[in-house]
């Protein structure tokens, strides 16, 4: 097992999980999925937003889903919200992207998941 900021997090939480790698590159949510042996639903996204300076939150998504950012703002109560650029979403969370995860984040944002995803094994990147 690949021992990444991730997997630590993942077994400090005491989370039954297992870690895969892909051996080359993926190109779509359908590879990703096949190459993983699950349904596209259960490959969550994991998406950085911003609330305001310096003050992010992860929202994981299925992979084949879409969220309502008029649904995200009234949950959270605000009136705007962003995406940061790559750059400013590596520096807050010290992953790329494609290999963000609220595990193992540099920064314990706050996380909001799609109720569908809940009680559901899934794959996050990391």
């Amino acid at each position: 097992m690949p021992t990444t900021p991730a997997t630590l997090a993942a077994t400090a939480l005491g989370l039954d999980f297992e870690a895969t790698q892909h051996d080359g590159p993926i190109r779509s949510l359908a590879e990703a999925a096949a190459a993983r042996g699950i349904d596209p639903h259960d490959l969550v996204k994991t998406l950085v937003v911003r609330r305001g300076t310096d003050d992010y939150l992860f929202l994981l998504v299925p992979g084949d889903g879409t969220f309502s950012w008029r649904k995200l703002r009234a949950l959270l109560g605000v009136s705007r919200l962003s995406l940061p650029d790559a750059d400013t979403a590596r520096d807050v969370t010290g992953y790329v992207r494609g290999t963000i995860t609220p595990l193992g984040a540099t920064t314990a944002w706050p996380v909001i998941a799609d109720a569908s995803i809940v009680g559901r094994r899934i794959s996050v990147g990391g």
